[in-house]
């Protein structure tokens, strides 16, 4: 958990896809864990593909499985896919090399490697998260000799990460400052120390698998010994990877902003009228909500309701797929007529998805709705604001209008107070219908 977490923190990782096999609980156990901790990050567009062909018997661990990663309401794996069907959809549509990164057993990777033809194409590496002096003592190799001989027998290159075998990694000062991060990641691993289950539980304390995101991002702080089938990576220096965790936790591995380094989150550094609602906004939606709003509006050259609309299903679209700027294309309902197209210059700050770059359409041949399809390795997603709420923002518009006129400066303050109101009012997890479109 804590693993995949820091994974879909950090901005420089894209998470394809996650499957799941037998382990330290079934394959089932395993994908409503999984399925529930995406969610809980409105990660929902993350697809799970399940292995049930692992024979491998799970102990069922009772921390494991008392463990709570997320609402695991109605969440049932009987309909998802099968792991080799998603991967090679997955291989299929994504066109850069990726990284398979392993967890637990060989036994998805070595099925993969057996009957998905382009994995060997398209994987250029597997990281493989081992532990034990001798990774054949470990319980990641055990858990399927048979598939993981298999691998290291084939021509894929393999690294294997080791994790620390003795010494705590998550004292009381280092989970505090995770906690003090205060994003939903760090409080989901937080949160997780703060459970009664795990608390006098020492393999919860050390570092395993979280090892593989901070050998991804900083394979400098590990030491290579080579093998004669792989590389293994050991952790060192453990006061530098607690930092780097923090990084990758806060999502600041990476510049995000390509000419600015930040924008000010000061209150005092915003016009009178938002200053309050400032340190509240970013609160509530997050840096990113925020940042994309400011540049949006200064785009559109005045505080714009349907511009802050745009942002926050922009933001809510990244989110639903855990994605990047520029990794969608986007088709815009919303057409070329204000004050509703305005809609479209809060998608192309949030998302990337900008005419220059070829990403977004607007479409005028169709009715005009507060409606934007997103596509992104071969889903297709459509965001639509809730009719109710685009009414009453309508007619707001409407009747600001039939008083003031367009032309009147009291109409654009008007504008501009009701923007300012629903940029902080309006929830991106709350006012939009998501609905995938076969």
């Amino acid at each position: 958990m804590k693993a995949i977490t820091m994974l879909l923190a950090s901005p420089d990782v894209r998470v394809l896809a996650v499957t799941v096999s037998s382990g330290s609980l079934t394959s089932g156990q395993a994908y409503i864990k999984v399925k529930s901790l995406l969610n809980s990050f409105y990660h929902e567009g993350i697809p799970v593909g399940i292995n049930r062909i692992s024979k491998f018997k799970s102990p069922e661990f009772p921390v494991a499985l008392n463990t709570i990663w997320g609402d695991e309401t109605g969440l049932d794996e009987k309909d998802e896919p099968d792991h080799l069907n998603l991967i090679a959809k997955i291989l299929s549509a994504e066109k850069t090399k990726i990284t398979f990164i392993c967890l637990g057993s060989m036994s998805t990777a070595a099925s993969a490697i057996k009957d998905v033809p382009i994995f060997k194409k398209q994987v250029n590496q597997i990281i493989w998260s081992g532990s034990g002096p001798d990774e054949k003592e470990g319980f990641n190799f055990k858990a399927d000799i048979p598939a993981a001989e298999n691998v290291l027998k084939s021509d894929v290159v393999l690294k294997m990460v080791r994790g620390l075998e003795s010494e705590s990694f998550y004292t009381e000062s280092f989970i505090k400052q995770i906690a003090d991060l205060h994003n939903s990641y760090s409080k989901k691993i937080s949160d997780f120390f703060a459970s009664g289950s795990v608390k006098n539980h020492s393999f919860a304390s050390t570092a395993y698998d979280e090892m593989v995101p901070l050998f991804l991002h900083y394979p400098d702080l590990f030491t290579i010994k080579s093998g004669k089938d792989y590389a293994t990576y050991l952790p060192r220096n453990i006061d530098s990877l607690r930092i780097c965790s923090v990084k990758i936790i806060s999502g600041e591995n990476i510049a995000r902003n390509q000419v600015i380094k930040d924008l000010p989150l000061s209150p005092s550094f915003y016009f009178d009228d938002i200053k309050p609602y400032v340190t509240e906004i970013i609160n509530r939606y997050g840096i990113d909500e925020w940042t994309s709003g400011v540049i949006a509006n200064e785009l559109h050259r005045h505080l714009g309701v349907f511009a802050i609309i745009g942002v926050k299903m922009g933001i809510r679209a990244r989110e639903y797929f855990n994605t990047g700027v520029d990794e969608f294309s986007s088709l815009s309902f919303a057409g070329s007529i204000p004050p509703l197209s305005c809609m479209n210059d809060g998608i192309q700050v949030s998302t990337g998805a900008t005419p220059g770059h070829g990403l977004l359409t607007v479409r005028n041949d169709a009715p005009t709705i507060p409606a934007v399809e997103f596509s992104y390795l071969g889903t297709k997603i459509k965001l639509t604001l809730k009719p109710e709420i685009a009414e009453k923002i309508s007619s707001e518009l409407k009747e600001i209008n039939f008083i003031h006129g367009l032309d009147s400066d009291i109409y654009w303050e008007f504008v501009r107070k009701n923007s300012i109101k629903y940029w902080r009012d309006l929830d991106r997890h709350e006012i939009f219908i998501i609905e995938e479109i076969k």
